[in-house]
């Protein structure tokens, strides 16, 4: 028959025998979480690390530069390095007798044999 007691108080989870999956439930719990898994991963080499591959050469690229090396700057700014200020500041003269000054880290780019050059004499 119906009993109150059961219908507000539920049996202890404790006392159950299910309270602790089966070690054959292992599997599928790590089967639930392998497509998190798989996804992060091809986050990271697909994505992630190339960026940091590519951060890395940048800043290379940035320590590397010294006078009369033809650069790039951000905005497409193309000159040649001509006096080097500081660790943040370059003089780029853009035309004859036209010098301006831009930060280090907005080159972009730079003439590719001669950045070659200075990474194999480090």
């Amino acid at each position: 028959m119906f009993s109150l007691t059961s219908f507000f108080v539920s049996p202890a989870w404790a006392d159950t025998a299910d309270a602790m999956p089966p070690a054959s439930d292992l599997p599928s719990i790590l089967m639930r979480y392998m497509p998190v898994i798989l996804i992060f991963l091809v986050f990271y080499f697909l994505l992630i690390r190339p960026q940091q591959k590519k951060f890395e050469e940048q800043n290379a690229m940035i320590k590397a530069l010294k006078k009369g090396d033809k650069v790039v700057a951000l905005g497409g700014l193309v000159g040649t390095i001509s006096k080097l200020e500081g660790d943040d500041y370059l003089m780029v003269e853009v035309a004859k007798g036209v010098e301006l000054k831009i930060l280090r880290a907005s080159v972009t780019e730079m003439d590719k044999p001669k950045y070659e050059q200075t990474e194999k004499k480090a």
